[in-house]
């Protein structure tokens, strides 16, 4: 075979390779697009047949209709994002309203934001179903929805349309039914790769949030943010308080009594007098310690004096593992900033140290842009995962009020690599 003759193979068997995806994407785009419109098509079918000159008879199709092309309208939404994504790399936002904390009151209720359930389980259900029932997405995805069956559901159906053409051309006996085969298969091969690539425009204009629904999505963020950070400092405070009462408070009681016993004891027993001294001293330097140990808790000093890196890696040298600790240059970040990113490794460190049975951690930090950035990896077992009420869970919700994200990966058997980014100046 000449030279040529090779170039024109390869670009045949490369377009028909991009003819094949393209048949596929397009059968795809076509059965979500045109879900609405199937169950329009049945409605009709059912009114003719039940309506026998009775006008009434066509409520039921007609209730058929509304209700089928709301239920479709969010899955659908959410298939064609799905789709756009992987196949163009362009993440739409959902913008779909968050369900706010479910908290327990004193009374044994559940409070969800809009009334009080007996269980947990009940809370859940009926916030699920207030918040999704006023989301105003609701009405973007049912526009959505009609724009997708009178545009790209349409317009992607043209392949497959034409092999059913080409099949029935094939196989009918007729003498002009081969060339009806032969143009449909013709339609097919030359429409396959485009026919899908109108669902991308089309989901970019009419299905990413408005500015209003984003600016709303924003504030109910921004709230469940608020009041998770309310309740985790007021865990805090009490846990403050009960290290307080149950060590140095104790401690310090403890300090006092051994004081007036060596009063009492001074002129009668001085050696009594002064093992009860040398007890009040122990105490009192017991003390001291624990409050130390709770203040570098609460902010520990080489943080504040010395910045997110040295905190590291002085937290890195009481950790029981081989810690590398990697930072790149670049200015100090604002003190909430250290904060949060200090504690979330240190989280990750414990976790390393209980659950991942590691022996090695590589801790990263780094300014990326606008983005401060703390990756830890350890070389454990992995299958770590993010449940509800646990520590990666409550760590991303620290992180997310300062708008901060999150991404865990941790195969079974390893190595998981989890990464903390915040927003800096």
């Amino acid at each position: 075979m000449t030279q040529g003759g090779a170039a024109v193979t390869e670009r045949l068997c490369g377009w028909l390779r991009r003819a094949g995806v393209g048949f596929a994407r397009a059968c795809l785009v076509a059965v979500t697009g045109l879900a609405a419109p199937a169950v329009w098509a049945l409605a009709v079918a059912l009114g003719i047949r039940w309506g026998a000159g009775d006008p009434w008879s066509w409520l039921a199709p007609l209730l058929m209709v509304n209700i089928g092309t709301y239920a479709l309208s969010r899955p659908v939404s959410r298939v064609v994002r799905h789709l756009v994504a992987r196949w163009t790399g362009t993440v739409i936002p959902a913008g779909y309203r968050e369900a706010g904390p479910v908290t327990r009151m004193p009374d044994g209720r559940w409070w969800n934001g809009f009334g009080y359930e007996l269980t947990r389980r009940d809370a859940l259900l009926d916030q699920r179903r207030r918040v999704r029932a006023r989301d105003p997405a609701n009405a973007r995805d049912l526009r959505f929805t009609l724009i997708l069956a009178c545009t790209a559901g349409p317009v992607a159906a043209v392949p497959g349309a034409a092999v059913a053409a080409a099949a029935l051309g094939f196989a009918r006996p007729e003498p002009f039914a081969p060339l009806l085969g032969a143009l449909g298969l013709a339609v097919a091969l030359a429409s396959a790769p485009y026919a899908w690539r109108l669902l991308a425009p089309v989901a970019g204009r009419f299905l990413g949030p408005s500015a209003a629904m984003a600016l709303e999505g924003r504030v109910a963020e921004l709230t469940v943010h608020r009041a998770d950070a309310t309740a985790t400092q007021a865990a805090e405070v009490r846990r403050i308080e009960r290290d307080l009462h149950d060590g140095a408070q104790a401690r310090l009681v403890g300090v006092g009594l051994s004081v007036a016993t060596a009063r009492k004891l001074m002129e009668t027993d001085p050696d009594r007098a002064r093992a009860a001294m040398r007890d009040a001293q122990e105490q009192a330097s017991a003390s001291l310690a624990e409050l130390r140990t709770l203040v570098r808790g609460i902010n520990p000093p080489v943080l504040t004096e010395r910045g997110l890196a040295d905190a590291v890696r002085a937290l890195a040298l009481d950790v029981p593992l081989e810690v590398e600790v990697t930072a790149g240059p670049g200015p100090r970040l604002e003190p909430p900033l250290e904060s949060a990113l200090y504690f979330g490794v240190a989280e990750l460190l414990a976790n390393a140290v209980k659950h991942a049975r590691a022996g090695r951690v590589r801790i990263t930090l780094a300014r990326t842009g606008t983005l401060a950035v703390a990756e830890v990896v350890d070389d454990g077992g992995g299958g770590a995962t993010e449940r509800e009420g646990g520590g990666l869970a409550g760590l991303r919700r620290r992180l997310a009020v300062f708008d901060g994200t999150l991404e865990i990966s941790s195969p079974p058997g390893g190595p998981t690599r989890v990464g903390m980014a915040v927003p800096c100046a």
